[in-house]
């Protein structure tokens, strides 16, 4: 069974440390909301997992995967930016990524109506609305196969319809024991899951 474990992590970003003490552990099938106000890591530790950032100190562990593949390699990572390339299309930019992340071309057409843009496939990326960008990089998600879902304000540009999709989308994933760390400020539909709250670390204590 898998499990991601963070323990006594501490990461330090320009200089300053951003948080400390930090530890998690995250199961098979369960997601950890991480909480707070701005500037208290709540991206950096996604960044620390998905293995864009070192961790100043603390172990991260994740059980049950791959012995050969890294933890960011084990994990998509969705950030306050589209990765998007204006001048190719819907299909394309997702074949990209789907290549680039080693997944499966053929599921793109599937990720795309997962996410209600496969009628705008042909049509360059330029002309989508944010909330579109921000579905077509949810469509990564669903075109290549990974264990860990790193979402850092995954609602941003949705609106009510897009939130209810991503919320089904995480509920799918979860039923097939992936695991989700998402940093949110506000609700994101999953309403269950554990709650992680920043913002004390700096004071020396662990977040409960």
């Amino acid at each position: 069974m898998m499990r991601l474990v963070g323990s006594n992590l501490a990461c330090v970003r320009g200089g300053r440390q951003v948080f400390r003490n930090l530890s998690f552990a995250l199961g098979a099938g369960e997601a950890l909301v991480v909480t707070g106000p701005n500037g208290v890591g709540k991206s950096s530790l996604l960044r620390l997992i998905a293995g864009l950032v070192r961790p100043d100190q603390g172990r991260l562990e994740f059980e049950g995967g791959d012995p050969e593949l890294t933890i960011g390699e084990h994990a998509h990572y969705l950030g306050h930016q589209d990765a998007l390339k204006s001048s190719l299309s819907v299909h394309e930019n997702l074949a990209f990524w789907a290549n680039f992340l080693g997944g499966e071309t053929a599921k793109g057409d599937a990720a795309l109506a997962a996410v209600g843009l496969d009628g705008l496939a042909r049509l360059p990326a330029s002309y989508l609305s944010a909330g579109q960008r921000r579905r077509l990089s949810l469509a990564r998600l669903i075109a290549v196969d990974r264990p860990i879902w790193l979402l850092d304000e995954p609602t941003t540009a949705l609106d009510t319809p897009g939130q209810t999709m991503l919320a089904e989308l995480m509920s799918a994933h979860l039923a097939r024991n992936g695991l989700i760390l998402a940093a949110a400020h506000g609700p994101i539909g999953l309403d269950w899951a554990k709650e992680l709250r920043l913002g004390q670390q700096a004071a020396g204590t662990s977040p409960s």
